[in-house]
């Protein structure tokens, strides 16, 4: 073997590692919101969980890409450790379909013409041709996409092609021959099989390795076996380097990746072993063959998933002893950043700890202006916290957003991302205002100063309204509410007047001498807070509306939705009599309602 087809060999595993990692996802990006559906898939039995493995690693074709994509499961929340196990054992199954498509590059006969025409050297420029077509052709996401799976399996297919051409003259090579003898102990096989797969992190590409070396005839059945065995465990690496810094389940759904593999190689090598010194079957001294090379992997991970998925309960207490209980230190794993490489799902992620964070910043306004008739310093103090984490969840999540629109994203995913990033900057700056308001609150508090009866009971009108702006506006972002998000507008514009009514209001009772212009003071900053408050809910009705119709032109939409529009003009007039504030100078027993 000469300098060249070292060279060569080296250039065909290149392509053949970077056409599946293509090839993979852009399968991935395909599937986009499917891949949601094959997670509601992923329930405590095991058969479900263990058919999930199989059709998501055959969809990315990677085991460890899998098992990566799971600990990140696990670590956001997605996925109990039960579910994962169940799927981890899948995906060492479902891996084994890339060894079945390279065994087309094995296919021998050169005068039956559709003998030809199936040979990778026949299809596979073609579809390289039309993946090409397709990726730069079209604007679309999804062609281009499909366009990449096509150009990914033909770089990976030119990399099989490369390699087998690299080793086919080391048949030929006494030193070769001897090299594979070596691995005729099983013990070694194992530990050669485990080496590649973690060199390369790829365990079909190990097996593509180990097909290309069938080619030339001299690796027996009897080295191939245990080098296979060994491919399971060398794919571990990934998944465990991928748990470094997750939580304990994540750890330990890496865990039970390994010790299935361990447990599997044991058993089936065990086997193996004895089969081969008692009954020494001729078999294994036979050459393998590249079919021979995908049986022996495709039967060895089935009989190893059949052992062991009745066992994944026991497998679960196994891995709970490994890595036991402990504090967790982050409270922001939902936001795991491997699943930034499944968009969909890291937006979902996302939605929900926006929701979280939503419900937060509207509780502590609730709470704040509870603060109007009953000041309670644990109340004050809870306003507080629920503001300090509101601050932390915006700055955690809109980092994490903005990663995660650099990534491929469907148009889709695109409007969800631009509304989430929206919204979290409009309730972070409720949860302000929260604080805001309860700062006035101590402010007159700390000065001995009190609002008239009159005011008080016209602030609990306005305070009444600004709790159901907070209600519809929340309503809408969660349920994605169109007719709830509608509503939010006519509100805010009533909030709006009586924000005005209340600040002339004042002026006149501080004329007349009913109320210190201290308090004065005070009430227009509570005032400006409340009608920020409702701004605020406007803007985030507006990202609804907005993601509805595909438009995030908010400032025309809301022209749009109030210029003569009697839908808006009822809902108007129906808020403006319901918060009618009281007849001026009434007593507060008549104004409160």
């Amino acid at each position: 073997m000469d300098l060249l087809n070292v060279l060569k060999l080296v250039g065909g595993v290149c392509l053949f590692l970077f056409g599946i990692n293509v090839m993979g996802q852009a399968l991935e990006r395909r599937a986009g919101n499917q891949m949601r559906t094959l997670l509601g898939k992923m329930t405590t039995k095991r058969t479900a969980g263990f058919f999930t493995g199989c059709g998501v690693t055959a969809l990315v074709q990677s085991s460890a890409a899998t098992t990566v994509m799971v600990v990140g499961f696990v670590n956001s929340g997605l996925m109990t450790l039960k579910q994962a196990i169940n799927v981890i054992i899948g995906a060492n199954v479902g891996t084994t379909i890339t060894g079945w498509l390279l065994c087309l590059g094995g296919i021998e006969g050169d005068t039956a013409v559709w003998l030809k025409l199936i040979k990778p050297v026949a299809f596979v420029p073609v579809i390289a041709l039309f993946g090409i077509i397709l990726y730069l052709g079209k604007k679309s996401n999804k062609r281009k996409d499909t366009g990449a799976i096509l150009m990914g399996f033909a770089t990976l297919m030119f990399g099989m092609i490369m390699m087998q051409e690299s080793v086919a003259g080391l048949a030929e090579v006494e030193g070769f021959r001897e090299l594979l003898l070596v691995f005729q102990n099983p013990l070694l096989g194992v530990l050669a099989g485990a080496v590649m797969t973690a060199a390369i992190q790829s365990s079909s590409a190990s097996v593509g390795i180990l097909q290309a070396l069938a080619y030339t005839g001299n690796l027996s059945y009897g080295a191939a076996i245990p080098i296979i065995m060994g491919d399971g465990i060398g794919s571990c690496v990934a998944t465990l380097i991928s748990s470094v810094g997750a939580n304990k389940e994540a750890k330990r759904a890496a865990f039970a990746h390994l010790t299935f593999n361990l447990i599997g190689t044991a058993v089936w090598l065990t086997v193996f072993w004895v089969v081969k010194d008692v009954f020494q079957p001729a078999g294994l001294a036979a050459a393998a063959t590249m079919v021979g090379v995908a049986v022996a992997n495709t039967a060895f991970k089935l009989l190893s998933a059949v052992i062991l998925l009745p066992l994944s309960g026991w497998i679960e207490r196994v891995v709970r002893t490994l890595v036991p209980d402990g504090k967790e230190q982050d409270e922001f794993t939902e936001l795991d950043e491997r699943l930034l490489s499944t968009p969909p799902l890291a937006i979902e992620r996302c939605h929900a700890m926006t929701v979280a964070m939503a419900q937060y910043a509207v509780q502590s306004m609730k709470e704040s202006l509870s603060c109007f008739t009953e000041y309670k310093s644990e109340t004050a103090e809870h306003v507080r916290k629920l503001e300090d984490k509101t601050d932390r969840m915006e700055d955690r999540l809109g980092t994490y957003l903005v990663k995660l629109s650099t990534r491929h994203v469907s148009t889709t995913d695109s409007e969800e991302i631009t509304e989430l990033l929206k919204v979290i900057g409009d309730y972070e700056r409720i949860a302000d205002h929260s604080v805001n308001l309860l700062e006035s609150i101590e402010e007159m508090r700390g000065k001995g100063l009190q609002f008239s009866k009159d005011a008080l009971a016209e602030l609990k009108v306005l305070g009444q309204a600004i709790e159901e702006v907070l209600d519809l506006s929340l309503g809408a972002f969660i349920g994605g509410d169109l007719s709830a998000a509608l509503e939010v507008e006519p509100l805010e514009q009533v909030v709006d007047s009586m924000k005005e009514e209340l600040r002339t209001r004042h002026i006149l009772r501080m004329k007349e001498g009913k109320c210190h212009i201290d308090a004065g003071f005070v009430l227009s900053d509570l005032l400006t807070s409340l009608e920020r408050v409702s701004d605020h809910c406007s803007n985030i009705a507006g990202c609804v509306v907005d993601t509805a119709q595909h438009n995030f032109n908010l400032h025309e939409n809301m022209h749009d939705l109030k210029v003569n529009n009697a839908k808006f003009n009822e809902k108007y007039e129906q808020y403006a009599e319901k918060y009618r504030l009281p007849a001026w100078g009434a007593s507060t027993n008549d104004a409160v309602r």
